[in-house]
């Protein structure tokens, strides 16, 4: 993808990479990675009222099996979280998706899939695309994050809310540049995201008739709640109302059932028709002339950073929006309070005295970690007609040598940031500079986040082709297969403290066929603490096959890591929900074969020349069995 081969953060704050190498050496995180990592799950399980009696039964056996060595753990008998046959490497390339021989998946929502059962259609012709309003009808391109919101009591019917990340001009349009606003409308409406009402019906998913089923995208009404809500900078000279969302990547889903979607690199949708010169801001934030290639400047002037009337637009993405699933009449709603920077996803936690706790990642090599504390219980904020994620603190994270870090508060009281901002909305509004300004530690593209049943709390961290330097535990000049990280915060989760470790290094499991992969991206823990890891980016070759990116599970109790899905080639595996009872899952394949019939034509036959199209796959366990068991 183009934002990956950028950086825009000039703060000089202390890098991670020197963190580290002050931290441990590489010969220690493999041993931590069984020992520590199990240990680490016991230590606080007695004050954890979150973590069930089912799971630590599981852990505490995961604890007792756990092995030593210098590679991926030794499989358990019995007590082990993972029991499945693993995707092989011979099978884990190609154009169609290979998984375990104990699992079984099914298509569901590619893009062009009305909304509406009956609605127009789309099926990856590849001299025919959708009109703009046709698109506005369907399942939009580029699925990423999503969550199930259950219909009933059941397992078989809910609400599908899925976000559409990106999908290039040759992808969607079929042409390297749009000629007309209509060839803009038609990029624009197949961005955004999705909420559809999916049921299985004779065995099989299906979207059904709903009236709460509707399109999010770029000319969507919305509107903008919390401390920035009615700052100058979200204001534009031409008074147009705010709308719509773009380059929705990754998701959160809170815990009074609304579904949450992260603008990500929203940069790439702005470009110049005229002269420009960026602000400090604009800089920061990666916008440029020519923007990503996308070309929407050129006929609709909202995206136009050199129109003066249309000054400020920018500002109104990069934010994390709130959306209703079960009511389409509910007007999205941008949460400023969570801050403006390149939102991977929003874990929402209940933390220390039922405060709503959201973690944050911001997608960019050298950039940060970011959390947000509710100022109070968030049953009791609703009750009193209050948003918890209006009204609260944010943070931003800053790791010590020793082990240790701490949440640095991003508020207009700390001097550093009243000499800067002249409010807490323009502090929010341009959060990078803040955290820049306050010392952060810049991390190597902080993506999923993801918290574990005993309070650890997982971030990938995909990759950094930028660092110069090898050190101990990122032993990669350039680093281009990244790791994941872990740490613990004090208090649950709502302190201002916290310890972190290693929880893998890619490259440490690249002699083991089973484990082996690069640049995590998605990540979910799961109630019995196992953790799904999806890939985009470079993958390793094992045994002569380079392997597409994939889906893997992992035992953190022992540090076991199995393959159990691969994608198809030049995808992107993203995306993770289940039903309640975690018999079925669903994940995303985006941006198959890149958009190309050549490299593949899922999820049409191969051979039959189709254009290839992001799709939801659901997986079961042929037993019926819990996903990942």
């Amino acid at each position: 993808m183009i934002h990956d081969n950028g950086s825009s953060n000039r703060s000089g704050n202390r890098s991670f990479e020197d963190v580290l190498r002050a931290r441990m050496s590489r010969r220690n995180i493999l041993a931590r990675g069984a020992a520590l990592s199990a240990t680490g799950f016991l230590a606080a399980l007695a004050g954890n009222k979150l973590f069930t009696q089912e799971a630590t039964a599981a852990t505490a056996q995961a604890a007792g099996d756990a092995v030593e060595g210098t590679g991926t753990a030794i499989a358990r008998q019995g007590g082990s979280l993972i029991n499945f046959s693993f995707v092989r490497a011979a099978d884990g390339a190609g154009a169609t998706p290979s998984i375990s021989s104990d699992y079984q998946y099914e298509v569901l929502i590619p893009w062009g899939t009305p909304i509406q059962p009956g609605g127009p259609a789309y099926n990856g012709e590849p001299n025919r695309r959708p009109t703009a309003a046709q698109q506005a009808q369907q399942v939009g391109i580029g699925h990423d994050g999503m969550w199930f919101f259950p219909i009933g009591e059941g397992n078989d019917h809910g609400m599908l809310a899925i976000n559409h990340e990106f999908g290039d001009n040759t992808h969607i349009l079929g042409k390297e540049a749009p000629e007309s606003l209509e060839d803009v409308r038609l990029s624009q409406h197949a961005h955004g995201a999705s909420v559809v009402e999916i049921r299985k019906v004779n065995g099989r998913w299906q979207n059904v008739s709903s009236s709460n089923a509707r399109r999010i995208h770029v000319n969507t009404p919305v509107t903008f709640s919390g401390p920035a809500a009615n700052s100058r900078l979200l204001r534009t000279a031409a008074g147009n109302a705010p709308l719509g969302t773009v380059n929705n990547c990754a998701n959160g889903k809170t815990p009074w059932g609304t579904y949450l979607t992260c603008e990500e690199n929203f940069n790439g949708y702005f470009g110049t028709t005229g002269a420009w010169t960026p602000t400090e801001a604009q800089a920061r934030y990666g916008f440029s002339a020519g923007g990503a290639g996308y070309n929407w400047h050129v006929f609709d002037p909202r995206f136009d950073l050199s129109n003066p009337r249309y000054a400020n637009e920018e500002n109104r993405f990069g934010w994390v929006v709130e959306i209703d699933p079960m009511n389409a009449s509910q007007t999205p709603v941008k949460r400023t309070a969570l801050g403006r920077v390149k939102h991977e996803n929003a874990e929402v936690v209940v933390g220390q005295g039922g405060r709503a706790v959201v973690y944050m990642g911001d997608d960019e090599r050298f950039d940060y970690i970011y959390k947000f504390v509710s100022d109070s219980n968030w049953r009791s904020m609703i009750a009193r007609g209050l948003s918890p994620l209006d009204q609260g603190k944010l943070y931003v994270a800053k790791f010590n040598d020793d082990g240790t870090g701490n949440w640095i508060e991003l508020t207009i009281n700390n001097p550093a940031l009243r000499a800067k901002f002249a409010d807490q909305a323009e502090v929010l509004t341009y959060t990078r500079l803040a955290a820049d300004a306050v010392g952060a530690t810049p991390m190597d593209r902080p993506e999923w986040i993801s918290a574990g049943p005993n309070g650890d709390v997982y971030a990938t961290l995909t990759n950094n082709t930028r660092r110069t330097e090898a050190t101990p535990p990122n032993p990669q000049a350039p680093n281009p297969f990244g790791h994941i990280i872990k740490w613990r915060d004090s208090n649950n989760h709502v302190g201002t403290t916290f310890t972190w470790d290693i929880f893998v290094l890619a490259t440490d499991t690249h002699s083991t066929e089973k484990s082996a992969f690069g640049s995590p991206d998605g990540l979910w823990a799961d109630p019995d603490g196992r953790l799904f890891i999806q890939t985009d980016g470079d993958q390793p070759e094992v045994n002569g096959v380079k392997l597409n990116d994939q889906m893997l599970v992992a035992d953190p109790g022992s540090g076991e890591i199995r393959r159990i899905f691969s994608g198809v080639t030049a995808c992107e595996v993203t995306g993770i929900t289940v039903t309640p009872d975690r018999r079925t899952m669903f994940v995303n394949l985006q941006h198959p074969g890149d958009g190309d019939p050549a490299l593949t034509n899922f999820p049409a036959p191969q051979g039959s020349g189709r254009i290839p199209r992001d799709a939801t796959i659901v997986i079961t366990r042929k037993n019926g069995g819990i996903i990942g068991s």
